[in-house]
Formats: structure tokens, sequence, C-alpha cells
């Protein structure tokens, strides 16, 4: 009798480690799943933070040249104004 558990200890481990092997793998590959996920959202954020980045940039740029040109536009308005002075004098 004590034989009979013996055995049935032995199948229901090895029962149990089947279980607990086929269950490994599909553990494992979730979380391989996982860990990709948070990769592919980690890359996205820093292709976003990039994208802003350069958008501020690019904003910089723009606005410095606008600036450049209200001033330029201002300079040719002065140089016409005593120009038309010059002629009326």
């Amino acid at each position: 009798m004590e034989n009979g558990y013996v055995i049935l200890g032995i199948i229901a481990l090895l029962f149990m480690s089947m279980y607990g092997y086929a269950y490994f793998s599909v553990l494992k590959e979730k979380l391989r799943a996982k860990k990709n996920q948070d990769l592919k959202a980690e890359k996205e954020a820093m292709r976003l933070e990039q994208r802003k980045k350069n958008q501020e940039l690019i904003d910089e740029r723009v606005r410095k040249f606008n600036e450049r040109k209200e001033e330029i536009h201002r300079e040719l308005m002065l140089l016409e104004k005593m120009k038309e002075k010059q002629r009326v004098s």
C-alpha cells in the first residue's frame, strides 16, 4: 500500500512537472512579448521627443527669419522715406 502512494506521488509529480514545463514556455513567451512591447513604447517615446525637439528648432529658425525679414522691411521703408525727403527738398 505504501508503494502505491509512492507511485501515485511520482505520477502526480510527473503531471505537475509536465504542466509546469508547458506553463513555463507560455509564461516565457508572454514575458518576451511584454518586453518587446515596452521597447516599442520606449522607442516611440524617444521618436516623439526627437520630433518635438526638431520642431522647436524649426520654429526658432522661422521666428528668427521673420524677425530679420521685418527688420529689413523697416529699413527699406526708412530708405524710401529718406529718398522721398531728398526728392522733395
